[in-house]
């Protein structure tokens, strides 16, 4: 090789290296690292559309944008109000890399089918978040607040459908019931139709198979923005910021009423798979990314981790079979 080439090649080479130690740097791009949790699979126990499916998806997406885990895939298999999907997880034990999506409806769900798997077959991982519930009508409809829709029932119950997301025992039908029995109408005359899910049971409203449908607040935000839905009243303590509607106890109906989700694992974790999912989420709530989802979609921060929330967990069983008892709305 001559002089010139000889130069030429070794200048290359050089090049080379001096620009090497830069690509380690690529990791601060949020890239997932060798302790990124890989292939985790988030079950959503009902159709997409609804309060699990959306706060799967919003978790999946913050814990892959935030380079906390790598791409999560969410999937649903809906049935029975979510005790298909939890005797899924349950029968999956030891396996750390599938979650749950679930909340008030699968305890609901299981206070009133008295399934023979329960959730104190699961590993509870955290409680995330909490929300109103929120009354609406199509916007056509005839009732035009709480005391319309209160008057009208009375008059008789059985001929106005109330729709909800959940099945007996989850958080729309206990909140119909609650409303029902504030207003004075025996639970058991209230003709509640369950759909598997909020997106079932908004395609129910415009359609006007059922006349008011009850879900989570989040489930209709899009709707209330376009006007396809009014809303005529919230089940929380107060009302809800950047939303002008009254809460059931400003229309003279002595009700509150909240709904909440969380994640469980399978049974059988062992410790210390158990603490790096603790963990995983205990960390994807801090993310910047994560506290604009809650306040997208008008959700509270109700963080409760491990075994907490299995302690938590326990007495929301105890407490909604007895609400569901106190209403002759027991299970099996």
């Amino acid at each position: 090789m001559g002089r010139g080439r000889w130069l030429v090649a070794l200048v290359a080479v050089l090049a080379c290296l001096a620009v090497a130690p830069a690509v380690p740097a690529v990791r601060d791009l949020a890239v997932p690292g060798p302790s990124t949790p890989h292939g985790l699979r988030m079950l959503v126990p009902n159709v997409p559309g609804g309060g699990f499916d959306v706060t799967a998806r919003s978790a999946a997406r913050t814990l892959s944008d935030t380079g906390l885990a790598d791409p999560v895939e969410v999937f649903n298999l809906p049935g029975a109000g979510g005790v298909a999907g939890l005797g899924r997880l349950v029968n999956e034990t030891g396996n750390d890399r599938l979650l749950l999506s679930m909340g008030l409806g699968v305890v609901g769900a299981v206070a009133s089918q008295d399934p023979r798997v329960t959730l104190a077959n699961t590993t509870p991982v955290a409680r995330l978040i909490e929300e109103s519930e929120i009354v609406v009508v199509a916007a056509g409809s005839p009732l035009r607040d709480v005391r319309d829709l209160i008057d009208t029932w009375r008059a008789d119950p059985a001929a106005l459908p109330v729709g909800g997301g959940s099945t007996g025992g989850g958080p729309d039908h206990l909140a119909t019931m609650l409303l029902a029995e504030g207003a004075g109408i025996p639970p058991e005359r209230v003709d509640y139709v369950n759909h598997d899910g909020g997106g079932a049971l908004l395609a129910a409203l415009l359609a006007g198979e059922v006349a008011v449908g009850v879900s989570g607040l989040g489930e209709f935000a899009d709707q209330l923005g376009t006007g396809s839905l009014r809303a005529l009243a919230v089940t929380a303590d107060e009302r809800v910021p950047g939303l002008a509607v009254p809460t059931l106890r400003e229309s003279g109906v002595d009700v509150e009423f909240s709904n909440w989700r969380g994640i469980v694992a399978p049974p059988g974790l062992d410790p210390g798979a158990r603490a790096a999912l603790v963990d995983l989420f205990a960390r994807m709530r801090e993310t910047p990314e994560w506290q604009e989802v809650l306040r997208a979609n008008g959700w509270r921060d109700v963080w409760l981790p491990g075994d907490r929330f299995g302690e938590f967990l326990h007495a929301e069983d105890e407490r909604v079979a007895g609400m569901l008892g106190r209403m002759g709305l027991g299970g099996p």
